[in-house]
């Protein structure tokens, strides 16, 4: 089932619907892999903001994303995939999604009962140019079994988790799921926590219990972790540091940069100069082109 949405609301637990929006079920995915492999790749290009209803798949998934982002919804925490990070899915999670116009959109699915690893909730990967390179290798359908299964024993070697497990724990605390859903809304919002206390005819102490017991950060610390997951959201669609600061409701660009050092332990431009030049040495080093193999 596809729909096309033009309204403005917010899509539960992520952001802003846009304009032009395409709702979808879950895909058809690969049920298994094929007869001697455990590892089944894709590739698509997503050409206008698309979400994905509630989900899960019988296979182990691997989601990565290229010129775009990926926002999933697992329960109460909010994944945001951006270049150079992928997030793997294990199988029967349930989970939503959504990815940005023209975002070059890869996934991966692997047999549970043929990979030898388990990850068993959510987690962020690190995309490395080998393992990039590698599934995109096992998307091509000319490859007989003895390479697709050599391919596979490679990746099963090097996938790691990425150090930046960056998810944002939604509270699901009634005395505080306005404020949420409103900074949801606009993330450069910039009540003080007395103003949102008085909005909301409470105090800001029940307020500050109420962000520490539900998500285990401070509000300004939840804040913060929500405008950066904006914030590489806007980056990857290519807005500058200067446009991306003032949309997220930052005095000055300097202040910005220095809240998302806070969380990403760099800069914006040094974390995706880096991904970016980690995606060129891919581009590079796979014979036969990105999608080999496989049409958009």
């Amino acid at each position: 089932m596809v729909r096309s949405s033009s309204r403005g609301e917010v899509s539960p637990g992520l952001w802003r619907r846009e304009a032009g929006t395409v709702l979808r079920r879950a895909g058809a995915l690969p049920e298994h892999g094929p007869s001697a492999g455990a590892v089944v790749a894709e590739f698509r290009i997503v050409p206008a903001p698309t979400e994905w209803a509630p989900h899960a798949h019988r296979l182990h998934e691997l989601v990565w994303v290229r010129g775009g982002t990926l926002t999933s919804r697992v329960g109460d925490r909010v994944f945001t995939v951006f270049e150079g990070h992928g997030l793997w899915m294990p199988a029967g999670v349930v989970h939503a999604g959504r990815a940005t116009e023209g975002a070059r959109f890869h996934s991966a699915f692997f047999a549970p009962d043929r990979t030898p690893f388990a990850y068993g909730e959510p987690k962020a990967i690190a995309m490395t140019p080998l393992l990039v390179s590698l599934l995109t290798h096992l998307s091509r359908t000319d490859l007989d079994e003895a390479a697709r299964l050599r391919a596979e024993a490679v990746v099963f070697d090097v996938i790691e988790p990425s150090e930046h497990q960056l998810a944002l724990r939604l509270p699901g605390d009634p005395r505080i799921d306005a404020i949420a859903e409103a900074l949801l809304d606009d993330p450069a919002d910039g009540r003080s926590l007395e103003e949102w206390a008085r909005w909301l005819g409470t105090s800001d102490r029940t307020i500050t219990r109420a962000f520490r017991q539900s998500t285990g950060l401070s509000f300004a610390q939840w804040r913060q972790m929500l405008r950066v997951h904006r914030a590489l959201m806007l980056l990857s669609d290519g807005f500058d540091v200067m446009s991306v600061s003032e949309q997220l409701g930052y005095a000055q660009p300097s202040s910005f940069i220095a809240a998302f050092r806070r969380v990403m332990g760099t800069t914006p431009g040094a974390f995706f100069g880096s991904a970016e030049a980690a995606s060129r040495d891919v581009r590079n080093s796979v014979s036969g082109g990105e999608n080999a193999g496989l049409s958009a």
